[in-house]
């Protein structure tokens, strides 16, 4: 098993992924998602992990790596859209990539990172929390875009 950042060979894998994180979402054919996706392979401060086990991506998650003048200009992190395969989970493999999400959060001087959920089971609380997150320090507000609220 293996952690890395994603390549463009990875799109098809992780758009899969991403249908079993958000399954309403439309399948957009006008190439806008790879063109996205392009943009965030070349990104600064933005990094797409993948799990890779047995020559299959089987979880990811989406790191972006915020400037900041605070804190003695130390940046911060938000991880987004962390998914593991629906038939590899139990394994420990999302652990395993926030984990390596984290890790490389903090060797690049990041002094927070922030995760939302919009998951109200105890169980996914629960897993976050045994990765490191806290959800008793901050509250999030969220303004949805008319149309867009899930």
């Amino acid at each position: 098993m293996i952690i890395r950042d994603a390549t463009s060979s990875d799109f098809s894998a992780v758009m899969g992924l991403y249908r079993q994180l958000q399954p309403n979402d439309p399948i957009l054919t006008n190439g806008e998602d790879r063109s996205v996706y392009a943009r965030i392979m070349s990104g600064e401060g933005l990094h797409l992990f993948v799990l890779e086990d047995s020559e299959q991506v089987k979880a990811t998650c989406y790191l972006n790596i915020i400037p900041n003048i605070t804190r003695s200009a130390s940046p911060y992190a938000v991880i987004e859209n962390v998914v593991s395969d629906k038939a590899w989970r139990g394994r420990g493999f999302g652990r395993q990539i926030i984990g390596h999400a984290l890790e490389f959060a903090w060797s690049q001087g990041c002094y927070k990172v922030m995760l939302q959920t919009g998951s109200h089971r105890e169980s996914t609380r629960e897993f976050y929390s045994a990765c490191g997150f806290s959800g008793d320090d901050k509250h999030a507000f969220i303004a949805w875009q008319p149309g867009w609220k899930k």
